[in-house]
């Protein structure tokens, strides 16, 4: 018996968003019981069915002028075929963002993957987190540092490479969702 896939489909403009959808990954592989494959939406018209199949899917993208980039929008309006036929119905839906600012309202472009997400009749699921750095104990080394709850978000300083940025915690936290869905997903395909 195979084991289910849990798909990771971002864009990524300068390799920001790369490197926090291969943090997402390395959560996943954390879970023996499932298979993460990441997908760039440069490459999906090759690789639908990859996200046809897979039993979780989780969405990614730069946050460009308040919300996901176009290259994410794009990648959305195309899975309107998967739309039509409810190919998504029941599979298990994440998120995450990354933008230089601290807010950057990340939370519109979770927000908007989320709609996609319910567009498709997906089930989301969220960061399952306290907000880290939100008291006088607190540290810029807490997991969910930035304080989402609804996925994982990331920053990165505009004037810094992707071998540097987003800093270890905000990696730290995407690997901490992926490895929550991976976990949710065995759960929902054994039915448990």
């Amino acid at each position: 018996m195979s084991k289910p896939v849990v798909a990771i489909v971002y864009h990524s403009g300068y390799g920001h968003t790369k490197v926090v959808a291969e943090s997402v990954l390395a959560g996943i592989k954390e879970v023996d019981a499932v298979e993460g494959v990441l997908v760039s939406v440069d490459e999906v018209d090759e690789k639908w069915d990859v996200l046809d199949s897979a039993a979780a899917i989780i969405f990614g993208a730069p946050i460009y002028m308040g919300n996901v980039s176009a290259g994410f929008q794009a990648f959305a309006e195309k899975s309107s075929k998967r739309w039509f036929e409810m190919k998504w119905k029941d599979k298990l839906a994440a998120g995450f963002v990354n933008s230089g600012a601290q807010n950057g309202d990340k939370h519109q472009g979770i927000h908007a993957m989320f709609g996609l997400s319910q567009q498709h009749g997906m089930v989301w699921v969220g960061l399952g987190l306290h907000p880290g750095n939100n008291n006088s104990k607190g540290s810029l080394e807490d997991l969910n540092r930035l304080g989402g709850f609804a996925g994982a978000y990331a920053q990165s300083n505009i004037d810094e490479g992707p071998d540097v940025v987003p800093p270890a915690t905000d990696r730290r936290t995407a690997a901490h969702l992926g490895r929550r869905v991976a976990e949710a997903t065995v759960r929902w395909t054994r039915g448990a």
